[in-house]
């Protein structure tokens, strides 16, 4: 669970200044945005790329999925609420 949490974090965060979202998003949306986008990142892994599991396991491939997940999940958001990213 704290691994997940500091994950969450860690690809939040990268999406965020991808996004160019940093300075407006806090420690809790980066860490809420990295989980959510992970799950996304891991169902495209595993519906789109075939990875059995997706993002399951900490590692280089997981964190890239989780961080396009997490850009495509801001994005929705932003696309939703009408705010430029």
């Amino acid at each position: 669970m704290i691994g997940w949490i500091i994950f969450g974090a860690i690809v939040g965060w990268i999406a965020s200044i991808i996004m160019k979202k940093n300075a407006q998003m806090g420690a809790l949306a980066n860490i809420i945005v990295g989980i959510v986008g992970s799950m996304i990142g891991g169902w495209i892994g595993s519906t789109f790329l075939h990875m059995p599991g997706g993002v399951t396991k900490f590692t280089l491939g997981g964190t890239i999925l989780g961080i396009v997940g997490a850009c495509i999940l801001l994005a929705i958001v932003n696309a939703i609420t009408g705010r430029k990213a």
